[in-house]
């Protein structure tokens, strides 16, 4: 008896795998295969910032349904792609934001999806179980960032490049992110002198008031500012939010200040722009007196808005090299960049819902 079970154990093990026909095996970010269909038409994307990296691709119209997050109608939405792309809001529902996502909707879409991506796995639906119960592949994504973790989003973008049969795709967004951080650093990095300079209102979860920052700031390290909450420590080098303090923000008297718009969404009287206009220490920075702070555009809007941090780093650079980047119109570029991502010049829209505060001065006269 235990030789045949033996000789059965060994025959199952020679037995080639047999994936379904029409189909191919990529590795997801977390290094599972997944099979998935040779040729994909119709896909969902559950998660923060999934649908992003989709549309970055030109693939909106293999999009069949979207998490409850994209048919918000909200005041404040500072995401390009969901500008450049208003048919997303009318697309069925097959879930709730942060990967929430539903098997049972899901199951229910007219159009079956063929692959769900997924970012983000630590919060919302396993995407194991979430495979199981809809027989759909699900392939992760590690999301990653344009700073310590390039790499990270690259291969993510390699991996969308493979299910989509869109590598080409992949390799020019690589080769876009790399040689636009690479000409901000060339402009930057024999700089001597730099000015000193300070992000405030920085979106964390939501919105919060002037203290809130971002030691790393990518468009800050794109072009090499001297940030005075720069972590220098390696134990808070990937720190992505900090609150600094106002003695401290007192103390260094950065000479450049610049309000990441966002705050705006905590409404009159409390945002980081009210702080500025009636705070006594926010008063008496010598940037207030001398009209030296500055809009820039959210990037932190449902995870990080590439396209924003470079249409930032661009306008940053314009501010405190004036002579580097005399040839630079923030503005065009910031198109040029929307474009080449979404297909869709999104500045003006994006500028419009925060007032046409973005990339000027800051008024802080009176209300």
């Amino acid at each position: 008896m235990k030789t045949k079970l033996a000789l059965l154990c060994v025959a199952l093990f020679l037995i080639p795998v047999v994936f379904p026909a029409n189909a191919k095996t990529i590795l997801d970010s977390t290094g599972k295969v997944v099979v998935v269909p040779e040729k994909i038409s119709r896909i969902i994307c559950s998660g923060p910032g999934a649908l992003r990296l989709i549309t970055y691709f030109n693939a909106q119209d293999f999009v069949v349904a979207v998490d409850d997050m994209e048919t918000a109608r909200k005041k404040f939405d500072a995401r390009p792609y969901a500008i450049a792309n208003p048919q997303y809001k009318n697309l069925p529902v097959f879930g709730e934001f942060r990967g929430n996502d539903d098997p049972e909707k899901i199951l229910g879409l007219a159009a079956q999806p063929q692959v769900i991506f997924k970012t983000y796995v630590g919060m919302g639906y396993d995407p194991v179980e979430l495979s199981q119960k809809t027989g759909i592949p699900v392939v992760v994504l590690e999301y990653g960032n344009l700073t310590v973790q390039r790499q990270v989003i690259y291969n993510s973008l390699r991996i969308i490049g493979q299910v989509l049969n869109l590598e080409n795709r992949a390799e020019a967004l690589i080769g876009f992110f790399d040689e636009q951080i690479a000409e901000l650093n060339r402009r930057t990095a024999s700089v001597e002198n730099k000015k000193t300079c300070f992000i405030g209102g920085i979106a964390h979860k939501g919105p919060h008031g002037f203290q809130s920052t971002e030691p790393n700031y990518p468009p800050f390290e794109f072009v090499n500012a001297a940030n005075i909450a720069n972590a220098t420590d390696v134990k808070v080098k990937n720190l992505s939010h900090s609150s600094f303090s106002k003695e401290k923000l007192l103390e260094e008297n950065p000479e450049v200040l610049f309000l990441d718009l966002s705050t705006l969404q905590m409404g009159d009287g409390h945002s980081g722009l009210d702080e500025l206009k009636t705070d006594p220490v926010f008063q008496a920075l010598d940037a207030l007196a001398d009209g030296r702070v500055y809009g820039v555009l959210p990037y932190n809007w449902y995870t990080q808005n590439f396209g924003s941090i470079l249409a930032d780093a661009w306008y940053v650079g314009k501010v405190l090299y004036p002579e580097q980047f005399e040839d630079v119109d923030p503005v065009k570029k910031a198109d040029e960049i929307y474009d080449f991502l979404l297909s869709a010049k999104v500045y003006a829209a994006m500028d419009a819902l925060f007032g046409n505060k973005a990339f000027k001065p800051v008024d802080l006269g009176a209300k």
